[in-house]
């Protein structure tokens, strides 16, 4: 390598995360306004009903619209949203009748556990399935996994999860139907009974995904010329396998996996919905059907800050992957 062609990398580095950094900005910015405009649809006066109550005179329900600032054109309502939040003050949930940060801060790891333990399980099982398949591929296993795939891919959690419950809970009586609130989420992950059905409804449908694109990607790492150079060279088979065609293989995964987090993301909130698991989905779920706009903002926001934060991850390890990009020609 030549003494310039680091510090140019580098600088190319830096570059290209700085842009991505302002795209993830921008990417905020319109997430809040498309949340605050989409709440802005709804009248005032039903948001400020839900929060003081059915029960509620015309006066209470004026004077909430006037103290909550729904009565202020949506560009004033949006500056102060984005002022608040950026010095960290979500607002308080009228629906659960606590500040948004506290309930954050006590179900955002939970949701974070289920979707890292199922990603990563994900991961595990695919990634062998997937070269699996390519090894016997057009045999009699290969269709049999590509079918069972085929079938998880289009099977969404509320369907799944439910199955699940009716076979391995109520039938069988092998895992808990639903996950106690009260335990933390060390308590939670530990908890095999319990933990083990949501990760698994979360799991399938990343699974048979990633796994078809592994499959894919194994099959034209295979068709490249540098394999058929190994192969010529008297490279045994599993060498070129896992030495040359592997590492290369890996590359669309990373991308897909920084792709694929905003649908893990959504469907952790069917997912909780349906397991009564006591995370950021859940509380979503109650706050939508609240009216509560504080909690879905804000919850929406966190979301998509871990979204972004995992697809310039991915990019990251791209790179590491794939020695040969050049982000300043991106």
């Amino acid at each position: 390598m030549a003494a310039g062609a680091l510090p140019g990398r580098v600088r190319a580095t830096i570059g290209f995360i700085i842009r991505r950094l302002f795209q993830a900005v921008l990417v905020l910015i319109g997430v809040m306004l498309i949340t605050i405009v989409l709440f802005h649809l709804v009248s005032s006066y039903t948001l400020a009903k839900a929060i003081v109550g059915p029960r509620a005179t015309p006066a209470q329900i004026a004077q909430t619209i006037k103290q909550r600032g729904f009565n202020q054109p949506i560009w004033i309502q949006f500056w102060w949203q984005v002022y608040n939040y950026l010095h960290l003050n979500f607002g308080n949930s009228f629906h659960f009748n606590s500040p948004v940060k506290n309930l954050i801060q006590h179900d955002l790891p939970r949701t974070l556990a289920l979707v890292g333990t199922s990603t990563v399980l994900a991961l595990i099982v695919a990634v062998p399935l997937g070269v699996f398949q390519t090894v016997r591929r057009n045999k009699p296993s290969d269709y049999v996994l590509s079918s069972l795939a085929f079938i998880f891919y289009a099977m969404p959690p509320f369907v799944l999860g439910p199955l699940l419950i009716l076979l391995l809970a109520v039938d069988i009586h092998v895992f808990a139907p639903t996950i106690n609130p009260s335990e933390s989420v060390l308590t939670i992950m530990t908890s095999w009974k319990e933990f083990t059905l949501p990760v698994l409804t979360l799991a399938a449908v990343t699974v048979a995904s990633f796994s078809r694109y592994m499959r894919s990607s194994m099959m034209d790492a295979l068709a490249e010329d540098y394999v058929r150079t190994a192969k010529a060279k008297g490279a045994s088979r599993m060498r070129v396998l896992f030495r040359h065609a592997f590492r290369n293989a890996l590359i669309p995964i990373i991308t897909l996996l920084g792709l694929s987090l905003p649908a893990i993301a959504g469907g952790a909130v069917i997912t909780e919905t349906v397991f009564n698991y006591p995370g950021m989905g859940l509380l979503t779920y109650i706050a939508a059907n609240s009216f509560d706009v504080n909690v879905v903002v804000a919850t929406t926001v966190v979301a998509t800050v871990l979204t972004v934060s995992g697809s310039l991850l991915a990019d990251i390890l791209y790179a590491v992957v794939d020695p040969r990009i050049r982000y300043a020609r991106r």
